[in-house]
């Protein structure tokens, strides 16, 4: 199997176990920050048995001897990660994975200001598209019960949060941040464990809160290594299905309807980096081709 491929199958299938985390935090009946305690615990949990067993402890000493880059990672995945949890129990899923899909919005703009790398015209157009598109379910979050602008924008945090914690990194492309991945959502439940009952929910909940965390190890661990094998393009294409999927599996499994403006919003949104990253990814290949000749 080619690097590519492989690249391609780990990234899907991890998307695809990310896919559930919204509707196990709507089944889980427990405090938002209980539920991001377990979720954090548990799946960082396994991920660092997994490290330590596949790599030993110097695998996170090494993540670690990369300085600011893997601790910008930690900082900024550690909010992302109980962030997460906090903005679906305030407002509609569909709305906090559609806003998340503006990840790379956010991305290109720290991008410009870490890294001072330009940002195309392409890129100026997708963002102003998705912009639009966020708008859109913003403006709509108050004419339907479930969804709250409050929810809204602190997905968008989350969103903003997540693209810092890639670009921060953007330079360690060759080094796996598996490592850095359990530091920084123990390092979350830890801070959390102080401010909620985190054994309320255990006993008549467990299973859900296992399952729960499984879950997302799986997804953090795979969307971390498969990613190294593709183009932020095709990386960028396959978390789309994240955004499609998660509001139509919560809509069948608890009839949690999106509502028509989210449906605008999100379809505006997932159109217009559907057709930047194609282009970007017609790009690529148009110059690898060039190169090939």
């Amino acid at each position: 199997m080619n690097t590519h491929l492989k690249g391609l199958l780990i990234t899907t299938l991890g998307v695809l176990f990310v896919v559930p985390d919204s509707l196990f935090i709507r089944l889980i009946e427990a405090d938002a920050l209980a539920i991001a305690f377990w979720r954090g615990l548990v799946a960082g949990g396994l991920v660092f048995v997994f490290v330590l067993l596949r790599e030993g402890v110097g695998a996170f000493a090494q993540v670690l001897r990369a300085g600011r880059p893997t601790l910008g990672y930690i900082l900024f995945f550690g909010i992302s990660a109980p962030g997460f949890v906090l903005a679906v129990t305030m407002t509609s899923v569909a709305n906090v994975v559609f806003i998340l899909a503006a990840m790379p919005v956010f991305a290109a703009i720290f991008s410009r200001i870490w890294l001072r790398e330009p940002i195309s015209a392409r890129m100026i157009w997708t963002m102003l598209g998705v912009f639009a598109g966020l708008g859109v379910i913003l403006w709509g979050s108050h004419e339907r019960a479930g969804a709250t602008w409050q929810g809204d924008l602190v997905a968008l945090g989350v969103s903003a949060s997540f693209a810092a914690a890639l670009t921060s990194v953007r330079g360690l492309r060759t080094r796996s941040m598996l490592p850095a991945v359990p530091l920084a959502l123990i390092g979350a439940a830890l801070l959390i464990w102080p401010f909620t009952d985190v054994m309320a929910p255990v006993a008549a909940q467990w299973p859900l809160l296992l399952g729960h965390g499984l879950f997302i190890a799986f997804a953090a661990g795979l969307m971390v290594l498969g990613p190294r094998y593709l183009s932020s393009a095709e990386v960028s294409l396959l978390i789309l299905l994240e955004s499609a999927l998660a509001p139509l599996l919560v809509w069948f499994a608890i009839g949690e309807d999106p509502g028509p403006w989210a449906l605008v919003g999100g379809a505006m949104v997932i159109s217009v980096l559907l057709v930047s990253n194609l282009v970007m990814l017609a790009q690529v290949r148009r110059k690898r081709a060039l190169g090939a000749v």
